[in-house]
């Protein structure tokens, strides 16, 4: 007897926990257990749509230009690449070269379906300082983000 009642009470902190969680005024046990219910799929909606937040986010990086920068010994070699078509973003970069006083010596660009920029720069020698990769590739990522700005792209 005593475990019959032992069990009830358990039962019973267990459906007031229950009702403190799923924020339940009800008063009945079947009624705390269809508010824990209604919880849960309020919780399973909410997962739902984080996960679709985080998949546009993620193809937001996706078909956000990549932008590498190397230091060469002839010079810093500039990559820029997107899945997606830039119409515009050449200018916007190459304002950059010539902002950081930096000579195009070789360049291949393609902007067919896709945006696909190689671009080997030295420094202007009347200049006399050094361009740090770093700054070069921070002055590119700015460049991406005004084209973008200006343009009204979704990305």
């Amino acid at each position: 007897m005593v475990s019959r009642e032992h069990k009830k009470a358990a039962l019973h902190d267990k459906l007031q926990l229950l009702r403190s969680v799923t924020n339940s005024h009800a008063k009945k046990d079947s009624s705390i257990i269809i508010d824990a219910s209604k919880y849960i799929e309020e919780l399973k909606q909410k997962i739902e749509i984080l996960n679709q937040d985080i998949a546009q986010s993620s193809s937001y990086q996706n078909s956000w230009p990549m932008v590498t920068v190397d230091n060469l010994e002839k010079g810093i070699q500039v990559n820029v690449y997107s899945e997606r078509s830039c119409p515009g973003l050449l200018v916007f970069v190459l304002k950059v070269f010539e902002e950081l006083s930096l000579n195009v010596l070789e360049a291949r660009v393609s902007c067919t379906g896709s945006f696909q920029l190689e671009a080997l720069g030295v420094e202007n020698e009347e200049n006399g300082e050094s361009i740090d990769t770093h700054i070069v590739k921070q002055a590119v990522l700015q460049a991406i983000e005004d084209w973008s700005e200006s343009n009204d792209q979704e990305y």
